[in-house]
């Protein structure tokens, strides 16, 4: 036993988990770290708990800097592209099981980026509890070629 305790879900919620794996690594509380110009893989994984299927639900990603003052930018198209779309779907979950879907995006230039997921206004419709709207942003740290 190596002693290292296992990441828990990026968040937890009554009846569920939902999970963001950058590059394949969880999502906690370290920044994910990339290199600029290497797509980077974005897995989101959704564990049902609860005894009633939920979903299908799109989710959209958007990338943007905190400048630490408030101010957010969302004008990143200059540094940030998706490989794709920027929107991701999961299927329809039964009861015990997981869904999960997959993307990725390029970082153009160095810097410390944040990813916002949403679930898509439309589901809402679904009857879900409101703490599966809010989730956590996503730390993304791209970083330059090695010299």
């Amino acid at each position: 036993m190596s002693g290292e305790q296992e990441p828990g879900p990026f968040i937890c919620f009554l009846g569920g988990s939902l999970d963001v794996l950058v590059d394949g690594q969880p999502c906690d509380r370290e920044a994910a770290a990339c290199r600029v110009g290497d797509p980077v893989r974005l897995e989101v994984r959704l564990t049902n708990r609860s005894p009633r299927s939920v979903g299908p639900f799109a989710l959209g990603v958007v990338p943007f800097q905190d400048h630490q003052n408030g101010v957010h930018t969302y004008d990143l198209r200059h540094a940030v592209s998706f490989v794709g779309s920027g929107t991701f779907y999961l299927d329809k979950v039964r009861p015990s099981g997981q869904s999960a879907c997959l993307g990725a995006l390029l970082f153009l230039c160095t810097g410390d980026f944040f990813l916002r997921i949403r679930f898509h206004e439309d589901s809402s419709s679904k009857g879900l509890p409101p703490s599966w709207f809010r989730l956590p942003s996503v730390h993304v740290r791209a970083l330059g070629a090695p010299a």
